[in-house]
């Protein structure tokens, strides 16, 4: 088969991806890959992080081959698994774990819940709101403060759970669309300059950088 037909049966696959996440997001009923993602690195983390900080710093790498390996060869595996038992199967397959991958829905919700407490002068309720979606205090926030958090984490998310993950999907589909999640959420995990990290996830935080790089541009 030609390289043109696949191309356009992964874009066809990445629009509907798009309008299923833009209709459903991530609805709690189901399982999420990150999810399985975050845990694997929660067992690996504890029995891994220990050590001199070369040590940590070494292990740090071992952590993220491993981690991101795993999640492409095992998506890899059970779309060809799908794919095997019937091509529908493999197609849907995909297009679920694609649209699992972005987070435009999500995304939008949680701007729009800062946005209408915002607009109504209620800045208890926003600042509220936008604690769920940024780390820093929002006690003392006024209503510039709170939209300068709220647009800096949708800028930043907006990489994170759109354009990246879009961008890597074009590249090699379903399998590296959640390699990238797997790097994404090691950086979130372990990727801090905290005592506890600085040296267990210098690779995380730097692959997650080198990941960024043109999707962020």
């Amino acid at each position: 088969m030609s390289a043109e037909p696949l191309s356009l049966a992964l874009l066809t696959l990445l629009l509907g991806a798009i309008a299923l996440d833009l209709l459903i997001g991530d609805p709690r009923w189901l399982p999420h890959p990150v999810v399985a993602m975050g845990r694997l690195i929660e067992v690996l983390e504890r029995r891994w992080n220990r050590g001199s900080p070369r040590a940590r710093r070494l292990k740090g790498f071992l952590l993220t081959g491993c981690v991101v390996g795993l999640t492409y060869f095992l998506v890899w595996g059970v779309l060809a698994l799908l794919a095997g038992l019937h091509p529908w199967l493999g197609l849907i397959g995909e297009l679920l774990l694609l649209a699992s991958a972005l987070a435009i829905k999500g995304l939008r919700d949680a701007a729009f819940a800062v946005a209408g407490p915002l607009a109504q002068g209620d800045l208890d309720a926003a600042r509220r709101a936008v604690s769920m979606i940024v780390g820093r205090d929002t006690e003392a926030l006024d209503e510039a403060g709170i939209t300068r958090a709220t647009v800096e984490t949708v800028a930043e998310n907006t990489v994170d759970g759109i354009t990246a993950p879009l961008f890597w999907a074009l590249l090699g589909g379903a399998p590296l669309a959640l390699a990238y999640k797997a790097v994404n959420t090691l950086d979130s995990m372990v990727g801090h300059r905290s005592e506890r990290y600085a040296d267990f996830g210098y690779a995380s935080a730097k692959v997650d950088d080198l990941a960024n790089w043109v999707p962020a541009r």
